[in-house]
């Protein structure tokens, strides 16, 4: 490590107090009091706090354990920035709040219905359901035509709003879009309650039985 080097001039860098902390020095100005006494004007390494100090006592010594050391210990320069790079980096900061902006509100129009479909995906599982366990002669029943109708209807609405149904039965079970209500092993047998996704995200989990 280069050896760091006692300075009688007070210099824009970093010191290294005898506490171990590293402070920055900004500038140096003189007391309104008597404008006369000249002060430190620096700032902390770690959390950024700014402190005034006499430059005569900045420069001093402190006496730790009978020794003598000094207060502040030059320690290394800092490279300014230049505006062209303060300029960039804050056009940089600027832009990525900008896509942030623009996702924010992506996601928020993706997920918007969330809440409504909550409501609304209980009457189609009731429609669905309704179909279910009917006979051949009252599967031509032309009431029942009308409901599959209305059910495909549903379905393609859905879809075009990024809706879809989870796939269970037959299927390895998994646990992110998936949850067991009883069953130890790896395969969906039953489907209790259908689940399903908005954009890729799932909005209700499928409740199944494992086998």
């Amino acid at each position: 490590m280069e050896e760091l080097k006692q300075t009688t001039e007070v210099k824009k860098g970093i010191y290294l107090c005898y506490t171990g902390n590293e402070y920055r020095v900004l500038f140096t100005a003189l007391d309104s009091r008597d404008h006369k006494t000249e002060v430190v004007v620096y700032q902390s390494v770690a959390d950024e706090q700014i402190w005034v100090r006499a430059k005569e006592e900045f420069l001093g010594e402190k006496e730790i354990d009978g020794e003598k050391k000094p207060r502040f210990t030059f320690s290394r320069e800092e490279e300014e920035e230049s505006w062209e790079h303060k300029y960039k980096r804050a056009l940089a900061d600027y832009q990525n709040l900008l896509k942030a902006t623009v996702k924010d509100k992506e996601d928020f129009a993706k997920y918007a219905l969330t809440d409504f479909l909550h409501n609304v995906l209980p009457v189609y599982d009731h429609l669905k359901l309704s179909m279910s366990g009917l006979s051949e002669a009252e599967g031509k029943n032309p009431w029942v035509e009308g409901v599959r109708h209305v059910l495909k209807q549903f379905k393609d609405v859905l879809a075009q709003h990024g809706i879809e149904e989870i796939s269970t039965v037959g299927e390895k079970f998994d646990h992110h879009t998936m949850d067991a209500l009883d069953g130890n092993g790896e395969t969906v047998k039953q489907e209790i309650m259908p689940g399903y996704k908005l954009n890729g995200k799932v909005i209700r989990p499928a409740k199944v039985i494992v086998e």
